[in-house]
């Protein structure tokens, strides 16, 4: 029930958003268009976590360097035989039917299918025959099954091998590199079957017209000319990676001469020294934006490729920001008529449209590979990671719609709309944290919004405790004894939040204002733009744990739809609810 829920409501509120479009895409000049020759905006979203687990996702950073290392700390938890259960009740229930249809009525036309090689064939050392290529199944059958999905839902479905035999590069958890043994790079065998495993692909959906493309080599990062230079990015030449996307491509057109062949370059697809010109015809330019700022600047090179050789460009990854920044750079992507791919659809966190639920089992396992708790028993360890594989199921998933309300709705609008429907009548409680849904300095104002650290140099942030939604507005879990969970903290001065209220009879009320810290607050409140009371003083407690009411009395608020905001004029306190009780 709570799936048909999503969906509806999902339906509802951002269906006027959906592109529909048909026949294979091609390139006409500097667009993508479709069969019928009309221009297609790519909005599209990763399923970074399905065939390949980078360990952030699962919050284990610095615990594990990349997937085969989960692996490894998992099969000596429970085995092998049990590993390979949870991996194929991980592969089976990550991405279903459920999570594309939701996609599609959130109003993205397409997906962008990170592939491991693992899936599809075996690694070179492992081949029973030394430069013979083992296909397996499992990888065929999943993509076989996602394309289904996808064409039921009039999606574009965009093949990235996202992990490439060997390893394409330094960045070793992008692509589940053993460091062990020969890269991508360093190894004829790993680029041969790089080149068949293509070929394969390209002679199995030839005649898929919702195939959208073939995305050759996620995000290279290799020094070709200079082994220090790690990630390639001050590469001049990239010959090696020019030579091995050429031979891809001629193998493809073999079999295939109708899907769009998306290219990426060195330095996580952003230095293309050396790549020019073009060998295709129905070639576009892969870029991958983060943690920059969203200005003309931030894109001008690859407009200039765009301009200068005639061909489309494409931001294939982005994401991993707040709500601001993901609205700034989609509304940047589409006023330059560029498409985009976010990433990812779900993790542990709360920065995409859903979130995976951290089970008290799975916590207790991290504790145990920081060294922090005892090992688990095997059953237990079993039972966790099992359970792990339900959670990761769409219904058992949080919908952030906030996060998709700013990748579509607010990309092409200022106004603000109810997070919540807040309904005033004799005793109502409005949580702070469920303020209205909108751009920053529109709904609320956060003085500290995204991370832009690539641009600056300085990590910042959006919301700064990480929980609840993923606007610049710093929220984190509430200790109170009464909380929908949740309160707002780190609140500075010059900050404000808006609530948009229904209040049903027009009348006089109290207002109790809840809020924890070890120093004087001070607020003003205004109701649709009027001053309602200004220079509130709140109650000062013991710390921040010390909650405390204060009561401002006999304010009157007219029935229908108001506009409340709360105004931050001395801040450092924590904001858990606002009562409404009706004087009688």
């Amino acid at each position: 029930m709570f799936l048909k829920r999503l969906l509806l409501i999902s339906l509802l509120f951002f269906s006027k958003y959906t592109t529909y479009s048909q026949g294979f895409l091609k390139v006409n000049g500097k667009a993508i268009v479709n069969g019928s020759g009309k221009e297609i905006i790519l909005r599209g979203m990763g399923l970074g976590g399905w065939m390949l687990q980078e360990p952030y996702m699962l919050q284990l950073g610095g615990i594990a360097a990349n997937q085969r290392a989960v692996k490894s700390k998992i099969i000596d938890l429970i085995g092998e035989e049990k590993t390979n259960t949870f991996y194929n009740a991980w592969l089976s229930n990550h991405t279903r039917k459920a999570d594309i249809d939701s996609l599609a009525a959130w109003g993205f036309n397409s997906i962008r299918l990170p592939m491991h090689y693992n899936l599809f064939t075996l690694p070179t050392e492992q081949e029973p025959v030394p430069g013979k290529d083992t296909w397996l199944s499992k990888g065929f059958q999943l993509t076989d099954s996602l394309l289904s999905w996808c064409k039921a839902n009039k999606i574009y479905l965009i093949l990235d091998l996202h992990a490439a035999p060997g390893g394409q590069g330094n960045d070793i958890a992008i692509s589940d590199r053993d460091t062990s043994k020969p890269s991508l790079w360093q190894s004829e065998m790993n680029k041969q079957k790089t080149i068949t495993l293509w070929k394969k692909l390209a002679e199995r959906y030839a005649n898929e017209e919702w195939i959208g493309g073939y995305d050759l080599i996620n995000e290279t990062n290799w020094g070709f000319q200079n082994a220090s230079d790690k990630n390639g990015c001050g590469e001049t030449e990239n010959a090696p990676l020019k030579k091995l996307l050429t031979d891809i491509s001629e193998a493809i057109r073999q079999v295939d001469k109708k899907h769009i062949i998306f290219i990426e370059a060195n330095c996580w697809a952003n230095n293309y020294n050396g790549i020019f010109p073009l060998w295709d015809n129905n070639m576009v330019v892969s870029f991958h934006k983060y943690w920059n700022n969203n200005d003309q600047q931030s894109i001008q090179k690859f407009l200039d490729i765009r301009d200068k050789y005639n061909v489309p460009v494409w931001c294939g990854e982005s994401g991993e920001n707040s709500n601001v920044w993901f609205t700034d750079a989609i509304e940047l992507f589409e006023k330059n008529k560029i498409g985009w791919a976010w990433w990812p659809l779900k993790k542990f966190g709360l920065n995409n449209p859903l979130q995976v639920k951290q089970n008290n089992g799975y916590k207790q396992l991290i504790s145990y590979w920081k060294g922090q708790s005892p090992k688990p028993s095997q059953a237990d360890a079993f039972n966790t990671l099992m359970q792990l594989t339900e959670d990761i199921k769409a219904e058992n998933n949080v919908f952030h719609k906030d996060v998709v309300d700013a990748m579509f709705r607010q990309v092409h609008s200022f106004e603000t709309i109810p997070f919540k429907q807040h309904v005033i009548k004799s005793n109502a409680i409005v949580f702070a944290v469920d303020y209205d849904l909108g751009r920053n300095r529109f709904a609320y104002l956060d003085n500290d919004s995204a991370n832009y650290h690539v641009s600056t140099g300085k990590r910042t942030q959006g919301n700064r405790g990480g929980q609840y939604r993923n606007d610049g507005v710093d929220i984190e879990a509430c200790t109170d004894s009464i909380t929908n969970g949740f309160n707002v903290g780190w609140i500075e001065d010059g900050e404000w939040l808006q609530y948009t209220i229904n209040v049903t009879k027009t009348g006089t009320f109290n207002l109790n204002i809840r809020t924890a810290s070890g120093k004087a607050g001070e607020i003003q409140l205004t109701i649709n733009g009027v001053t309602l009371v200004e220079n509130i003083s709140l109650m000062q407690g013991a710390n921040d744990k010390d909650w405390k009411i204060i009561t401002v009395k006999n304010i009157l608020l007219t029935k229908g739809i108001n506009r409340f905001k709360v105004h931050i004029i001395k801040g450092e306190f924590k904001l858990n609810y606002f009562q409404f009780i009706s004087l009688k």
